[in-house]
């Protein structure tokens, strides 16, 4: 069957076969309807037949050979199988494996076959690419910013959200309560947390959650600041931050929902003594010290 693109083909061939199975015509009078060579409504005969049926119309085949040249052993494929089942393990540990078993087969053919037998993950349409950014080495306050946000849900479905910003060098924090979680209330936040504290926020450093988009990286680049996620189910990336997200909703909150009308003095309030009074176990000293003797 000759392949075309045209959407009306598939119907223009069912036609064709009906002029003949219904109407009685020859394959080269209804060749000659069709403008097509005879062959072609033969090839086309055949086809329905092998469909069946005389309403559905005749769609292009794949292209795609059945047996193409260095396709795998079927018998390697299996043993793919096996071990994928057998070991819940990626395609290099697979491929290693098939190595030491003495099996011919390259890490490409393996990744190949896990995501043709559907024994993969599919990379979702909404992932976007993050270039890897190192990690920097904290020797300043601002060299590393930790941020995050903590959500809290009532019985009635209202949400509510702490947009939580740590200092990795100084432990210096600033907390801001808000009741949508977006982008651009991100973005403003840690530029808010940056004047409060008075020292350069050199690197940002967040999760990947959906406040935490490729426009809140954008706002800070544009403000002079860099960005990098912590990889992908990894909270040990962002151990400072969260560890102070456990000491506000504690210290802070007393392990109780935040309220409306109350939120913001109580923060305001509760920062100030984590700041500059509470001292802190891994310093051993008071954020507002360490930020002290930058300033001055």
């Amino acid at each position: 069957m000759s392949y075309v693109t045209s959407p009306y083909a598939p119907r223009a061939r069912r036609v064709a076969v009906n002029l003949v199975i219904k109407e009685g015509w020859s394959a080269a009078a209804a060749a000659r309807h069709a403008g097509v060579h005879r062959s072609t409504v033969g090839r086309w005969l055949k086809k329905a037949a092998r469909l069946n049926s005389r309403h559905t119309f005749l769609y292009n085949e794949s292209a795609r050979p059945k047996h193409p040249a260095g396709c795998l052993d079927p018998r390697v494929v299996a043993q793919i199988i096996v071990l994928r089942r057998t070991l819940r393990r990626c395609a290099p540990v697979i491929h290693f494996h098939l190595q030491e078993l003495g099996i011919p087969v390259s890490l490409s053919s393996v990744q190949r076959t896990l995501r043709r037998r559907g024994l993969t993950k599919p990379r979702s349409k909404w992932a976007r690419f993050r270039p890897s950014m190192p990690r920097p080495r904290v020797e300043h306050p601002g060299d590393l910013v930790q941020t995050d946000t903590v959500h809290y849900m009532w019985p009635d479905g209202r949400r509510a959200y702490l947009y939580t910003v740590v200092d990795v060098c100084s432990r210096w924090a600033y907390v801001e309560y808000h009741e949508r979680v977006l982008p651009d209330i991100a973005t403003a936040v840690i530029l808010r947390a940056q004047d409060k504290a008075g020292f350069t926020f050199r690197m940002v450093q967040s999760d990947n959650g959906p406040e935490y988009s490729k426009w809140f990286t954008d706002r800070l680049l544009a403000g002079g600041i860099a960005s990098r996620h912590s990889r992908v189910r990894r909270p040990n990336d962002n151990a400072h931050i969260e560890r102070f997200n456990r000491t506000v909703q504690e210290e802070c909150f007393g392990g109780l929902r935040p309220q409306v009308a109350t939120a913001g003095r109580i923060l305001s309030d509760w920062l100030r003594y984590y700041n500059e009074s509470r001292l802190h176990l891994g310093i051993m000293t008071t954020p507002a010290r360490i930020v002290a003797k930058v300033l001055t």
